[in-house]
């Protein structure tokens, strides 16, 4: 998995490329721990996200939970394949998801 982000002032651009699963999505999550401070807008960018599992799904979760509290959290570009998860998991009702 590659992460990318990109800070313009209070809006933080985060994409993920590769698989969110559990081997990498601690490392995500580490990632969230330090760069969401002070953040207001958070875009996650999952064009290049090829599969996300469980784990990566409570990843993404714990972001809106944090990001509910400071702002909000948008998630794009996702493919069939993981929006098929999101619809699986009912994880559509829960995060704000635009396809452009």
């Amino acid at each position: 998995m590659m992460i990318t982000k990109n800070l313009n002032e209070d809006e933080l651009t985060v994409k993920i490329a590769g698989r969110l699963e559990t081997v990498t999505a601690p490392k995500l999550e580490e990632e969230f721990k330090t760069c969401l401070r002070g953040v207001k807008t958070l875009i996650m960018n999952l064009e290049n996200l090829e599969y996300i599992s469980s784990a990566g799904l409570r990843v993404l979760f714990s972001a809106q939970k944090t990001m509910n509290k400071q702002g909000k959290m948008i998630v794009r570009n996702v493919n069939e394949d993981v929006m098929e998860v999101f619809e699986v998991t009912g994880s559509v009702d829960v995060l704000t998801i635009v396809n452009d």
